[in-house]
């Protein structure tokens, strides 16, 4: 059986953030977040690691992660742009950005032949969380059966600012009922005590602090391809004339949920995610991987 392989979203542009926060150092030696989820992948039993990129970005990822990961992982690079002929598509359309994030994956359906999972570029999940996700890619994961990691959504916020959040409903046998993006989700004191909220319709509707929810990592084996490529076409015929409209991976999974189509295993973590979504957050998140290192989580020089 071939290992699972890593797949890395890295092709956003990070305009909150103000430059790329995908190859910006945050460890002791330069270490970006990247680094942190290959190391933990690699323990986890990962066997490849393909990064989603725009092709510009190509000369600087391979400058930095070819000389590291050599003779640890192997490693491939795939495009998001905006050539929507190679899916079929032949509706030309004018935007700024890509699709989105379910758009991003299908950029590898032409390299991928094993399970896999995907994941932000500029998120930390944890051991646990590849581990976990291994396991599943090992041992469960077939056609119809995928997962995501379940983190707390108390565990999840920057105090800067709002974020994007897949907010989940999960029934008694652990699996996903329902996700929703949510794009504005926010910590809010109310009488002196943290609170969430999210947006909706112009009101702010309150959030459980351990609801469920997705940091975009996703188990799925090949098979997702061909279903995330007839939601997409359907997105695009639909979503034309909207600029901004972005065709995210939870999107694609309340689909199949929906035309029982697919299952959605939520593997719970207990893990403290911490990322980078604007320049507020860098020092806090350099800061957590200090600790980590001092609690021997990880070597001061990761890849020595």
């Amino acid at each position: 059986m071939k290992k699972p392989t890593l797949l890395i979203l890295a092709a956003g542009m990070a305009s909150r953030y103000g430059s790329m926060k995908q190859i910006d150092a945050f460890g002791p030696n330069g270490e970006t977040i990247i680094d942190y989820s290959i190391y933990d992948a690699i323990r986890a039993g990962f066997g490849k690691v393909i990064f989603i990129i725009k092709k510009e970005f190509e000369d600087n990822f391979r400058s930095i992660f070819e000389p590291k990961l050599k003779g640890k992982i192997e490693t491939d690079y795939v495009f998001q742009d905006f050539d929507l002929k190679k899916y079929g598509i032949e509706r030309e359309v004018v935007r700024e950005k890509p699709w989105g994030t379910a758009h991003a994956v299908l950029a590898a359906k032409d390299v991928i032949n094993e399970p896999f999972c995907v994941i932000n570029a500029d998120d930390y999940y944890g051991y646990d969380s590849f581990k976990k996700m291994a396991d599943f890619l090992t041992n469960e994961v077939n056609d119809n059966s995928f997962a995501l990691m379940g983190f707390r959504a108390d565990k999840t916020l920057s105090d800067y600012g709002s974020v994007s959040r897949g907010v989940c409903k999960v029934d008694d046998q652990g699996n996903m009922t329902e996700i929703v993006e949510r794009t504005k989700v926010y910590f809010k004191d109310v009488d002196g005590e943290k609170h969430i909220f999210f947006e909706e319709d112009g009101q702010d509707v309150e959030l459980p602090l351990d609801a469920r929810v997705s940091m975009n990592f996703w188990g799925f084996n090949p098979a997702i391809f061909n279903e995330t490529l007839d939601l997409f076409k359907r997105f695009v015929e639909e979503k034309h004339t909207n600029p901004k409209a972005e065709f995210f991976i939870p999107l694609v999974a309340d689909e199949l949920i929906k035309e029982n189509k697919a299952t959605f295993k939520t593997i719970p973590t207990s893990e403290k995610w911490f990322g980078v979504t604007y320049k507020e957050d860098k020092p806090i998140v350099q800061e957590s991987i200090s600790k980590l290192i001092q609690e021997g989580v990880y070597p001061e020089n990761l890849w020595k």
